[in-house]
């Protein structure tokens, strides 16, 4: 697994690359970037045949600090935005990536509106599933999650934080969660409600680049948010999934596709 380490702070970055495999592609369509949400990794793009549906292009996986074979560190004031930016340029640094397709699901897609706002000399175009630009109040997180979901974290439980989720959740993420280190995680979202703040409207009506904003109907703020981005955003579009949660997002990658190829195909030029 290749490595690189973030110039800021020296945290050690675990990522995934995967050349393109059509002849078609090649080195003339752009690499994609991909960005897992909290608790996962860089695992579920290959397992949910996120990838297979662009074989021209490269794509880069990396695992963001806190998840994965990442550096875990257990400070909130290492989760800063500024910080988790700065660790997807060093993981392009490494592969020689200079610009790409930036798609982010859930904390990743807070990284790339932070990404295109602070970097978009880097950002071809980005996709945002389930995400928002918007600071996340904690009653929001804990809406996503359980209420108590951090004092478990920080009790160092995670296989609590595991029940938190009751019977419905399935067994690739019950697994995926447990193998998460607990108190990285706290610091994680301790991070997000004490140092993200947001994106102002004013910011994203500067964003040129084109953004495809995904959410789910019973995922209400980030539909919601997704919504009032996309009227701002000169070159934006909205897809919406009926019916899903905000977990769900990802997870519908039969439908998120059906999106997200069409407007890949369209920023690469073909």
């Amino acid at each position: 697994m290749p490595q690189t380490h973030n110039p800021i702070d020296g945290t050690t970055l675990s990522f995934d690359l995967t050349p393109a495999k059509s002849a078609a592609g090649g080195e003339d369509s752009p690499a994609i970037v991909w960005l897992h949400g909290s608790a996962l990794s860089r695992v579920p793009w290959r397992g949910l045949s996120y990838m297979s549906a662009f074989p021209g292009h490269k794509h880069l996986r990396p695992d963001a600090r806190g998840h994965g074979r990442s550096d875990k560190p257990h400070e909130a004031e290492s989760y800063r935005p500024e910080l988790m930016v700065s660790d997807v340029l060093a993981c392009m640094d490494a592969v020689g990536i200079k610009c790409a397709i930036i798609v982010g699901y859930s904390m990743g897609a807070r990284v790339a509106w932070q990404l295109v706002e602070q970097h978009p000399e880097r950002v071809i175009a980005f996709a945002a599933l389930g995400g928002s630009h918007r600071a996340q109040q904690a009653e929001e997180i804990e809406h996503i999650f359980f209420p108590g979901y951090l004092d478990v974290l920080e009790q160092g439980d995670i296989d609590g934080f595991v029940r938190g989720f009751g019977p419905g959740l399935d067994t690739n993420t019950a697994a995926a969660f447990r193998r998460n280190d607990p108190l990285a995680l706290a610091a994680w979202f301790r991070a997000t409600s004490t140092y993200d703040t947001g994106m102002p409207d004013l910011a994203v009506r500067k964003v040129r680049q084109p953004a495809l904003l995904v959410a789910g109907t019973r995922d209400e703020q980030r539909y919601q948010d997704s919504l009032d981005a996309v009227r701002l955003l000169p070159h934006g579009r909205f897809l919406g999934l009926p019916g899903a949660t905000h977990s769900a997002t990802l997870a519908r990658a039969p439908e998120v596709l059906k999106g997200l190829a069409p407007f890949v195909e369209t920023v690469s030029g073909r």
